[in-house]
């Protein structure tokens, strides 16, 4: 049963601050430069949470430190920063529980496979805090593999502030619409909206992102609404499609303070509380919920980007012997040019390769790569990802697993563009550029209980971190 709960979030106040300097892009997704400008943004900028920078003196986190010894450190920091805030009433707790519906309008970005130009488009769901499941309880599904370094570094931020600052985004699937209908009043991105194709009602809250992306949030309070939305969502299935570290330093978390606090993990706070009356449900503890937004698969909205490999610090790499290897499971076709139009218009599994010699086109040997990948499930080797991380990074390059998990040789990036330009420049000795995995490739996994490499998918846009808060106390 998925168990889904109202509640009492922690939001600015817009008449302390101006929601465009506060508000950021999600923690993995900040580079240095973001990081800066979001400080010089405003001193209330959520960054100061969710990333801060590291200063010379800076401890290890509480848990490694010697009996006795003080820690003063970026997740320190973070919580006198959300604790100063709350005192200045610049962060303040609703009056009452609320699920939030939030639409993002955008426009496609060009480096998708599937946008066929420019095309705008609006992706609804809702926020609200999610009962938190291990995997084998087969209620919440994941679709890729994640770094231990990263769960490590949102355990600790997450014990010093015991506050949920970004939200997971969860896809699940509801043919009839529901959440949408109740929140909404339509089922798709058509009705409702002006000529521009941008949402047209009014909101309690809009923010445009430094991508152009425009944000809305309607705050949701009356239980004759919320509770037929938590009654419909009981039955599905979730399937985590950014906030794969989160959601598991989350479900440790839960785990360690289940364990403290002798309370069940699975049980509701009051057992008497029923769905479809006037009464909310709450979590058994704080901690046994994260905060999530909600999207529906069945709607329009969701844009799947590639995210290319890159691959630096091979030794003796050479491209004629590379291309020699690579020929037993796919045909090569040098290309004038690293234009993705010839790798976008390919039928089948396919890869633009780019190296300083020049650019070529890889197409796959269906039956050199089945045979090559008779191991693996068929749902998995029948993904453009899996191909290239077996076989041309694995077997040919010899870049393992584990090798790479340990952010070694290889980078993951976005922009088509970059990824070459760090070959050109002597950066890198190979990138990858790929298509994007499809959304029934990535439900027809998950539910499967199978994984994808890491950083196989890249939801476009992302979740605006600083919308809501969670917070444990």
């Amino acid at each position: 049963m998925a168990r889904i709960y109202p509640f009492r979030a922690l939001r600015y106040d817009t008449s302390r601050v101006r929601m465009e300097d506060v508000v950021t892009q999600p923690y993995d997704k900040i580079t240095p430069e973001m990081q800066q400008r979001y400080y010089e943004a405003s001193p209330y900028n959520l960054v100061r949470i969710i990333l801060g920078k590291h200063e010379p003196d800076d401890t290890e986190a509480e848990e490694f430190l010697p009996a006795g010894s003080e820690a003063h450190n970026v997740y320190t920091r973070a919580a006198e920063w959300l604790r100063e805030w709350r005192r200045e009433g610049v962060l303040a707790e609703e009056a009452e529980p609320a699920l939030y519906g939030y639409s993002q309008t955008y426009t496609v970005p060009h480096t998708s496979a599937a946008a066929g130009g420019q095309q705008v488009r609006e992706r609804r769901g809702f926020i609200a805090l999610g009962h938190l499941y291990e995997y084998a309880d087969k209620v919440v599904y994941r679709h890729e593999q994640t770094f231990p370094k990263h769960k490590s570094d949102r355990l600790a931020l997450f014990k010093a502030t015991r506050a949920c600052c970004e939200q997971i985004y969860m896809l699940y699937s509801d043919p009839a619409f529901t959440a949408e209908k109740l929140i909404f009043g339509t089922k798709g991105n058509s009705e409702g909206a002006g000529k521009d194709g941008k949402d047209t009602r009014p909101a309690d809250l809009a923010i445009t992102d430094e991508y152009g992306v425009v944000h809305r949030v309607w705050k949701l309070t009356d239980p004759a609404l919320i509770n037929p939305i938590l009654t419909a969502m009981a039955d599905k299935k979730l399937i985590i499609a950014d906030g794969h570290h989160r959601y598991e330093t989350s479900v440790a978390y839960a785990k360690e303070r289940s364990a403290q606090l002798k309370l069940p993990l699975g049980e509701p706070r009051d057992p008497e509380q029923k769905l479809g009356t006037g009464r909310l449900p709450a979590p058994p503890f704080p901690e046994a919920a994260m905060m999530m937004t909600f999207v529906n698969m069945d709607a329009p909205g969701i844009t799947i980007l590639p995210t290319h490999r890159v691959v630096f610090g091979l030794k003796d790499f050479k491209t004629a012997e590379f291309l020699a290897k690579a020929e037993e499971f796919f045909t090569v076709t040098p290309m004038d040019s690293s234009d993705l139009k010839p790798l976008t218009e390919s039928a089948g599994t396919a890869f633009l390769v780019v190296t300083r010699d020049g650019n070529y086109l890889l197409r796959a040997r269906p039956e050199a790569v089945k045979a090559a990948l008779a191991g693996v499930p068929a749902r998995q080797a029948q993904l453009d990802v899996v191909q290239l991380h077996s076989i041309l990074l694995d077997r040919i390059l010899g870049l393992s697993q584990e090798r790479i998990t340990q952010l070694g040789n290889v980078r993951f990036i976005r922009e088509a563009t970059e990824a070459v330009e760090q070959v050109h420049a002597g950066e890198a000795d190979v990138a990858f550029l790929i298509k994007p995995v499809t959304l029934d490739q990535l439900r027809d996994v998950s539910l499967s209980g199978d994984v994808m490499p890491q950083k196989s998918t890249d939801f476009y846009p992302k979740l605006l971190s600083g919308l809501a808060i969670y917070a444990l106390d």
